[in-house]
């Protein structure tokens, strides 16, 4: 019988009937659910409407109904009640149009507006009626009610069984359930030492980047074992990447903890779920030492401060981060004595050099004030290097002696890696070869495909054979050369090492992070460098403030007096000997030269030495033969018999003579010379 509610204006418009199941498998098992919700267009048919005017939406089937977003039935049928074309709108129930109040209520609105009916099987409700809209309301309410009872339900058992440690969750690689239901260790030792070497290079490193830089440089590869049906448990291997290792430090799991709570899921005003990472002090569950693990639980807390430390996120956690390859000693370890805030490095070209400088703008960035201290790091670096390798000397022979058994540990755990990995290539090879050797020769369809697979297994083995070969060869050869001579020059001269070019910066810089805390900056008149060493131990440095270029280029005013002094009877080429041989350095610590010289007369307006000679009276050769009216062989020969002094003002060819102190007596002398050279016998040869 036609229900007295459903109107000639409502027939002149069209039926919609809803049908959705929350998940592909209650469309396979439960059928009869869905057949129900199809069998509702008979009650359409009974109301008046034609079949053919009755649409049935059922684009959401295995969809939930808890948000409408991402259900594109739902939003058409929306849609279709808003532009006024249903007079009827038909579900088995109110879940199955929408779990949520929200959408629910957004529903009846809609209809109330456009004069739609709503039938379940419970009967026909007219929204615009407050009874029937009150009704809708109540079994929308109950509706999200028994949606939140399932999630609690299931929700609760789950957090039973985690209180107590006890819920199974999928492992990461590395770990699998045995037969007991303990979860354990791989069984495959490849995969166990593959991770264990990513813990240990970590450690090494202090960076998860330079891990999959050792790694890659190792050529060794990473395991993933396969989650979907049908290759469940398959173990592959890929090329690491910087993402799977950084999964790998932050997972406790690898710890031997059982963790519950890492992540927090909430909706947003756009229906979507975001998924964020809780702080470790905020899990909901920790089990330290739940079962066996590849390293300690403070071992793995130990990483992840380290990872805090490197992340390169904005802010405090900024302050350390990892060692760079710039030349700056202590970054990452420099504290502002001011304010207290952590000082960054930057870096300018000098001389052809990258140099440092340290620079405190926290209150800059933050409170737009002026920055609070700068202070060059040249100077700095070069007392620390000073200091530490006091500090340095009477360890030498005992790191030297850990650095050798590390290295040897560390390359025999290579090999290890690699003589497996061509172990796994062989295995893989051989038994491609069985499979093809037990085939019917007459099949093939079947021996053609065994074959290729054999072809391919023996290139992927001789491929691993060769890279395992040149890998080791080249590591044998790294450590036989490079590694042992650096040793041996640690055990006798660590300074030098220390001070080698071929050092990188960041081994240096790993080193100032073993021994060195922090040092804290202070600049007034000096820069003081409070140093705190590991262990709480303290030093204080005082560094002069570097002087500014101008400054800093400028002669010292002793070094002006000397050779103001010495050019009085030394050449320029002269007084650059004297001043090198007297310790003088110019800037840069660049010894003197006569060029050098030259340019610090002309600048400070000093006389030359050739002016000095000219105005005491000093002259050319011409010039004072010309002056004395006498040949030039004349002044030579009183030269040479120590009647007139002769100085050099530059080269040999450029010497002057000095003035004769009684002309009358010199031009008598040679006189008389000539004249005993004249009556003195000839000589005849026979």
């Amino acid at each position: 019988m036609p229900d007295l509610k459903v109107t000639s204006a409502h027939l002149e418009r069209d039926a919609y009937l809803y049908i959705r199941q929350s998940t592909p498998r209650q469309i396979i098992e439960n059928t009869e659910s869905t057949l129900r919700q199809y069998a509702l267009r008979e009650r359409a048919v009974t109301y008046g409407w034609p079949l053919e005017r009755i649409h049935v939406i059922d684009n959401d089937l295995g969809k939930s109904g808890a948000q409408a977003q991402h259900r594109d039935g739902f939003q058409l049928l929306v849609s279709e009640v808003a532009m006024g074309k249903a007079g009827i709108v038909m579900g088995l129930e109110v879940s199955r149009l929408a779990r949520n109040s929200a959408d629910w209520h957004r529903l009846l609105e809609l209809c109330a507006m456009a004069g739609t009916l709503i039938l379940d099987q419970d009967g026909t409700y007219d929204p615009t009626c407050f009874n029937d809209r009150l009704v809708l309301g109540l079994k929308g309410t109950m509706s999200e009610a028994e949606l939140h009872i399932l999630k609690a339900r299931m929700r609760g058992g789950i957090l039973n069984k985690a209180r107590r440690g006890e819920l199974e969750m999928s492992p990461p690689v590395g770990l699998m359930y045995q037969e007991n239901g303990k979860l354990g260790l791989d069984p495959d030792a490849s995969v166990q030492a593959v991770l264990r070497m990513v813990f240990d290079a970590f450690e090494r490193t202090g960076s998860a980047l330079q891990t999959v830089r050792k790694l890659l440089d190792e050529g060794i590869r990473f395991p993933c074992r396969h989650r979907c049906p049908g290759k469940e448990g398959d173990l592959t291997w890929s090329i690491p990447t910087h993402s799977r290792v950084r999964q790998v430090l932050r997972n406790p799991r690898y710890a031997g903890a059982f963790v519950y709570g890492r992540t927090r899921a909430r909706h947003s005003a756009d229906g979507r779920l975001h998924v964020t990472s809780r702080p470790l002090t905020e899990w909901l569950h920790v089990f330290p030492e739940n079962h066996v693990g590849y390293i300690t639980w403070d071992r793995y807390l130990a990483n992840q401060q380290r990872l805090a430390q490197n992340a390169t996120a904005f802010g405090k956690q900024r302050s350390s981060g990892p060692v760079r390859e710039g030349p700056a000693l202590l970054q990452g370890r420099v504290l502002c004595g001011v304010c207290g805030a952590s000082m960054t490095v930057r870096y300018y070209h000098a001389y052809g050099m990258l140099l440092p400088v340290y620079v405190c703008h926290e209150d800059a960035v933050r409170k737009a004030r002026p920055i609070c201290q700068d202070i060059r790091g040249g100077g700095l670096d070069r007392a620390i290097s000073v200091l530490l390798i006091e500090l340095m000397t009477p360890m030498t022979v005992d790191i030297a002696l850990a650095v050798q058994q590390k290295i040897d540990a560390r390359v025999g755990e290579t090999d290890a890696l690699r003589r497996a990995q061509l172990e796994r290539a062989r295995y893989e090879a051989e038994l491609a070869r069985r499979r093809y050797m037990k085939a019917d020769p007459d099949n093939r369809l079947v021996v053609n495909n065994l074959e290729a697979e054999w072809n391919s297994k023996l290139q992927a083995h001789l491929a691993a054979q060769e890279e395992y070969e040149q890998q080791t060869q080249a590591q044998r050869r790294v450590i036989e050369t490079d590694t042992r001579q650096k040793l041996l020059s640690l055990i006798e001269d660590f300074p030098r090492v220390w001070n080698d070019p071929a050092v990188q910066s960041r081994d240096r810089k790993r080193i100032v992070r073993l021994l060195v805390e922090d040092v804290t900056l202070i600049k007034t008149d000096v820069v003081t460098a409070h140093v705190r060493l590991r262990g709480g131990a303290t030093r204080t440095l005082t560094l002069p403030i570097p002087l500014p270029a101008g400054l800093a280029r400028k002669t010292p005013p002793e070094v002006l007096a000397l050779i103001d002094q010495l050019l009085d009877t030394h050449t320029e080429l002269q007084v650059a000997t004297i001043l090198n041989e007297r310790g003088f350095r110019g800037d840069r610590e660049i010894l003197f030269t006569g060029y050098r010289v030259a340019r610090i007369r002309d600048v400070y307006k000093l006389k030359s030495c050739r002016r000095r000679l000219l105005d005491q009276g000093f002259a050319p050769l011409n010039v004072l033969r010309r002056r004395l009216q006498v040949s030039q062989s004349t002044i030579r020969n009183w030269w040479l018999r120590g009647l007139l002094p002769r100085r050099y003002s530059g080269s040999k060819a450029r010497c002057l003579y000095g003035p004769p102190q009684n002309l009358d007596e010199l031009k008598a002398a040679s006189k008389r010379s000539m004249y005993a050279r004249k009556s003195s016998p000839i000589k005849t040869v026979e």
